[in-house]
C-alpha cells in the first residue's frame, strides 16, 4: 500500500507568530489509514479473505452441491453450513498468525519444526495443490465449453493463460488483484442471486435440511467432499501470506486493532461465499431431486437441465459463474503454491513453470475424456484429507505464547480449533473403513 503523505507539523499562533510544535514520532501506517475516515479505512482493510474465500466456491463446489443436491435433496445443507463456520474459524486462525508474526503459516513453520516435518508438510501440500488445480482447471473448462462450445483441452489451456493473467496483476499491487478477484465472486454470487429467485427453492426443505443427519456411504462420502470442497487446505496456508506484510504494525496495540478487521474481512467474505454453497445445493434440490434426476451425475447434465427446466437465461448464469469460479479458483491455487514452496523448503520457481506443472493432472483428464464431475468430486475428498494436516500445526503454533505473545489463542478458540481437527480426521477415518474393509 503507498504510504500517506505526512500531514503538516500543526502550528499555533502567539502575538502573530507561528510557532511550531515539537514533532511528534512519525506516525504509524495503521494511524494514517485510520486518518481516511472510518469507513474508507474498513474498506481499505477488506479483501485478503475476499481473496481465500474465492477457494470457497470453486467448481469442486459445483460438483458436490449439483450432486448432493439430486442425490439427497436439501439433507446437506447442514454440512455446507458446518463447513462455512469451520472455514472461518481456519482462516482467521491463518490471517492472525500471519499478522502477528509478520511470516506466512508454511515459513513459521519452517522456523518452529524439524526439517523433515517440514519436508513432509510441503511434499503434501503439494499433492493438495494438484488436487486444487485438478477442481479449478477442469470446472473452468466446462465453463467455457458450455458457453462457447470450446473442445474441453483447448478450453483447459485457455484456462491458463486466464488465470495467469489474472494473477499478473499483482504486478500492479496487491490491492488490484484483491478487487479483481473480489470482483469475480460478485459475479459468481449475482449468478446464484438470480438462480434462487427465479427457482424458489423450498423453504420448508431448506430448514428441514439444516437439522445434522447421516444417510449411508454415499451420503458421507459427498459430505467428506463438501468439507474438502468448502475447507481448502491451499488456502489455509495463503492466507496468512495475504496478512503478514498489509499493514505493519509498530505494537501489540496496533496489531490488535488489526485483527478486529480482520475479523470482519473473514466474516463478510466466507459469509457471502457460504450463501453461495447453501444456494447452490437448495436450487439443485429444488431441480433435481426427483426420479428422473437423482442419478444427475455431471455439471454438463445440469446446464442442460436448468435451461430445459428454468430458461436460458437460467443456464446462462450458472455457466457463467462456473467459468468466473475456476478462472478466479485457479489463480488463488497458483499463488498459493508459491506460498508453499517458498515457505517450507525456501524455494522458489517462476510462475508460468508452476501454472504448466500443476495443470497437466487436468489437462490429462480432460485428454483422456474422463467424467469430469466425478473426478472434481473425487478431488474434494482428498482435499479433506489435508486439511487436518494443514490445521493441526497450525493450531499448535496459535497456540504457543512464544510465536504469539499476548495474541496467544484463548481457551474457547483452542477447543474450537482441536474439535474440528478431530471431526473432520474422524470423519475420513470413517470414510476409509467404510470404503475399503466395510463393503
Amino acid at each position: 500500500m503507498t504510504p500517506l503523505p505526512r500531514r503538516p507539523i500543526p502550528v499555533f499562533e502567539d502575538a502573530g507568530q507561528a510557532l511550531p510544535v515539537s514533532e511528534e514520532p512519525e506516525s504509524s501506517a495503521l494511524t494514517r489509514l485510520l486518518a481516511r475516515g472510518k469507513v474508507r479505512a474498513t474498506l481499505s482493510m477488506l479483501g485478503p479473505a475476499f481473496v481465500a474465500s474465492i477457494a470457497y466456491v470453486d467448481p469442486g463446489n459445483f460438483a458436490t452441491n449439483v450432486q448432493g443436491g439430486a442425490e439427497f435433496g436439501y439433507l446437506l445443507l447442514w454440512v455446507v453450513l458446518a463447513a462455512n463456520l469451520v472455514a472461518m474459524v481456519i482462516q482467521y486462525l491463518s490471517a492472525k498468525l500471519g499478522i502477528v508474526t509478520g511470516h506466512d503459516y508454511p515459513e513459521v513453520v519452517r522456523e518452529h519444526f524439524p526439517r523433515a516435518f517440514t519436508c513432509g508438510m510441503w511434499v503434501q501440500a503439494e499433492i493438495m495443490a494438484m488436487s486444487t488445480d485438478l477442481a479449478e482447471f477442469v470446472g473452468a473448462a466446462i465453463g467455457l465449453n458450455l458457453l462457447f462450445g470450446v473442445p474441453l483441452l483447448a478450453a483447459g489451456l485457455m484456462t491458463g493463460v486466464i488465470a495467469f493473467g489474472i494473477l499478473g496483476l499483482q504486478a500492479l499491487g496487491f490491492r488490484h488483484f484483491e478487487l479483481a478477484i473480489s470482483a469475480l465472486l460478485a459475479i459468481i454470487f449475482a449468478g446464484f442471486l438470480y438462480e434462487t429467485l427465479r427457482i424458489g427453492p423450498s423453504v420448508h426443505g431448506s430448514l428441514r435440511g439444516l437439522i445434522p443427519s447421516i444417510h449411508g456411504t454415499s451420503y458421507l462420502y459427498l459430505a467428506v467432499g463438501i468439507v474438502g470442497a468448502t475447507v481448502m487446505p491451499h488456502v489455509i496456508y495463503l492466507h496468512s501470506a495475504l496478512t503478514k506484510d498489509r499493514i505493519p504494525c509498530r505494537d501489540d496495540r496496533e496489531k490488535k486493532r488489526v485483527l478486529r478487521f480482520e475479523r470482519l474481512d473473514v466474516y463478510l467474505a466466507l459469509g457471502l461465499a457460504g450463501l453461495v454453497n447453501l444456494a447452490m445445493l437448495a436450487v439443485s434440490a429444488k431441480l433435481f431431486h426427483t426420479p428422473a434426476l437423482s442419478g444427475l451425475s455431471t455439471i454438463q447434465q445440469a446446464y442442460s437441465q436448468i435451461g430445459h427446466l428454468v430458461g436460458g437465461l437460467a443456464a446462462l448464469a450458472f455457466a457463467v459463474a462456473l467459468l468466473a469460479s475456476g478462472a478466479s479458483s485457479s489463480s488463488v491455487g497458483t499463488y498459493a503454491g508459491q506460498v508453499v514452496m517458498a515457505g517450507f523448503i525456501n524455494f522458489r520457481i517462476p510462475l508460468a513453470l508452476r501454472r504448466a506443472i500443476t495443470m497437466m493432472p487436468a489437462l490429462a483428464v480432460l485428454a483422456l475424456g474422463i467424467n469430469p464431475t466425478s473426478v472434481l468430486v473425487f478431488s474434494q475428498v482428498v482435499l479433506s484429507f489435508g486439511i487436518p494436516l494443514a490445521l493441526v500445526p497450525l493450531v499448535i503454533l496459535t497456540g504457543r505464547r512464544d510465536v504469539m505473545g499476548t495474541h496467544v489463542n484463548g481457551r474457547p478458540l483452542v477447543i474450537a480449533a482441536w474439535t474440528i481437527a478431530i471431526v473432520i480426521s474422524l470423519m475420513n477415518v470413517f470414510l476409509i473403513c467404510q470404503q475399503f474393509f466395510l463393503n
